[in-house]
């Protein structure tokens, strides 16, 4: 008698997409840093690595680009943090990182590995913009997810340059009009929206 498939909730045999989004909440669940040595806390890291590869699934269908592949770039996007706790230069420490990752796997071919390799390496660098689809994917949901969260706009105010603060919102504004969701006047402003202690 045969069975229908069933959606094994990463249980039993998985994807390669979904092996790799468990070895991250892996990584995260099992790093001994505790949250006040982490540049975020570790609940924040699973919710965003998370949620950005779901985003990064949406924008890819959307775009036209492979969901699987999409979605590994953005689970593995913050990989050094995950493991270190420390987001300085994580970027490119993360697509290090991720290359031992994946060659260790052995199910990625090379021309794959160099696909994730360079998104994640450039995601940092969203006032650039890539002719790599997957760069500018994983940096569209990178910033898309974060501008979901509450005080994220002023956090990026006091973090960012103008000009980089201006494509980060613009980023977010496109994504939103991307994905049909109305628009948020908030990321028109480029000063605080609460007011702050002195710096």
């Amino acid at each position: 008698m045969s069975h229908n498939p069933v959606y094994s909730h990463f249980k039993g045999k998985i994807s390669r997409a979904e092996e790799v989004e468990r070895k991250v909440v892996s990584i995260i669940l099992k790093s001994q840093i505790p949250d006040h040595k982490r540049a975020w806390s570790k609940t924040f890291e699973l919710k965003h690595s998370s949620s950005v590869a779901q985003i990064g699934r949406i924008l890819a269908q959307k775009r036209g680009l492979d969901s699987d592949l999409a979605a590994i770039i953005c689970v593995l996007h913050d990989i050094e943090v995950n493991a270190t706790g420390d987001a300085k230069q994580h970027a490119h420490k993360g697509a290090l990182r991720a290359r031992k990752m994946l060659e260790a796997m052995r199910a990625f071919s090379a021309k794959e590995i160099e696909l994730i390799v360079g998104a994640i390496k450039h995601h940092s660098d969203k006032h650039i913009v890539s002719r790599n689809p997957y760069v500018e994917l994983v940096k569209d949901a990178d910033v898309f997810d974060c501008g979901l969260y509450a005080g994220v706009h002023d956090a990026y105010v006091f973090e960012k340059p103008l000009v980089q603060l201006k494509e980060y919102f613009a980023r977010v504004k496109r994504v939103r009009k991307e994905l049909g969701l109305p628009k948020d006047p908030q990321w028109d402003v480029f000063g605080y929206l609460k007011k702050h202690g002195k710096r």
